[in-house]
């Protein structure tokens, strides 16, 4: 899948920021030069939730692009010089990621990776565009799109990508056009819910209930009544995993029996965890990542990911990982360049990723293909399969 000889270079274990998460890493802000023609090591800002709501995205992307960076490492880094991947903890609120971001500047950081929350990232953008500072971030609001930085790039589809199969496969495939939606006010909610709502348009179909909640709610019967009163054949979901879960769980217990249907959260553990696997069974999912066992490739990161962590890997981490082994390529075939020409190494890259192959465009997507899976007894599987 991946040519491998000239995108994976392989690692040794990273420095880490977060005192919780790494001991015997040199500290942040220290004046080894990270940048082209330094001898010091080449230091990585990752920014994701580590706390939090949110913290298991933070987790799963931390896991997933410091197994790149250690590959890389192991490998003898790049141009000899050790890979330094540093975590700090946004804590998944806009208002610490904007202060993040001036940190980073400050500290000398070449790159960053992160975040996985929509809103952080857009909040961070000005400033890192400011510095010219790359980032590779993972999460999917077409919002990020809008902001036209040519130092922000994505590791995997935009919502409108991920809503726009979706739609295919209810409205197109299985004819299904009484259709329920529920999404949050936040970033990534909107996103989901402007995506998906476009792609019912252009198909001539109108939601019959078009719910929106707030990012911190968890009582959920007031919209779920709306919603089980026009008996839709399939409920939208665009929240993100804890909160998904939990509209599941009640709209099963109001008795509201109609599958839901989402984008990248409703694939992820913590959702069919949430929700329970009786509740989200028949979840419909749209992703670009289905499993572990969807390639050769897939195969063998989930094996060292097992092996690294102890648990099984799932797509946020695989998104991290396609995405560090983008800005790890380009820092070498830039010759570890800094602001815009790392930029546009990165734009350069072509890659073919555990997502699938990627190739930047000006946007900033590199990548514009999901598929569908189902989760059956537990699991998420191919639709069809």
């Amino acid at each position: 899948m991946r040519n491998r000889s000239r995108l994976r270079l392989p690692g040794l274990a990273a420095g880490v920021l977060a005192a919780v998460l790494a001991a015997g890493c040199a500290a942040p802000g220290e004046s080894d030069d990270s940048g082209s023609g330094g001898t010091g090591p080449i230091k990585i800002a990752l920014v994701d939730a580590q706390s939090g709501q949110l913290s298991s995205l933070g987790k799963w992307e931390h896991k997933g692009a410091k197994l790149a960076v250690d590959e890389w490492n192991k490998a003898g880094g790049i141009n000899g010089r050790t890979v330094r991947l540093d975590v700090f903890d946004d804590q998944g609120d806009p208002t610490v990621g904007t202060n993040l971001a001036r940190k980073i500047d400050s500290q000398g950081y070449i790159a960053m990776l992160g975040t996985a929350e929509s809103a952080v990232t857009i909040a961070m953008a000005p400033t890192l565009r400011t510095a010219e500072i790359p980032n590779i971030a993972s999460g999917q609001s077409p919002g990020m799109v809008a902001l036209k930085s040519p130092f922000l790039f994505l590791n995997g589809p935009t919502s409108t990508t991920y809503d726009e199969t979706l739609a295919k496969y209810v409205v197109d495939g299985k004819k299904l056009k009484k259709i329920a939606m529920i999404t949050n006010n936040g970033a990534y909610g909107k996103g989901e819910h402007d995506a998906f709502l476009k792609a019912l348009s252009d198909r001539g179909v109108k939601p019959v209930a078009d719910q929106v909640v707030t990012t911190d709610q968890k009582d959920f019967s007031a919209q779920l009544t709306k919603i089980r009163q026009k008996s839709p054949e399939v409920v939208f979901l665009g929240a993100e995993e804890v909160e998904s879960g939990l509209i599941v769980k009640q709209a099963r217990d109001l008795g509201i029996d109609a599958p839901f249907a989402g984008a990248a959260p409703q694939g992820t553990p913590v959702y069919l965890d949430t929700a329970g696997a009786r509740n989200a069974e028949g979840t419909i999912v749209s992703s670009p990542y289905l499993g572990n066992d969807i390639s050769d490739a897939s195969k063998k990161f989930a094996a060292a990911y097992k092996a690294a962590y102890g648990e099984d890997a799932e797509m946020h981490g695989a998104k991290a990982y396609d995405g560090a082994q983008i800005l790890l390529t380009a820092l070498k075939n830039s010759g570890v360049a800094k602001g815009r020409k790392l930029a546009d190494a990165i734009r350069a890259v072509k890659y073919q990723g555990l997502l699938g192959n990627f190739a930047y465009d000006e946007t900033g997507v590199g990548i514009k293909i999901t598929s569908i899976g189902i989760i059956r007894n537990g699991k998420l599987v191919k639709a069809g399969g």
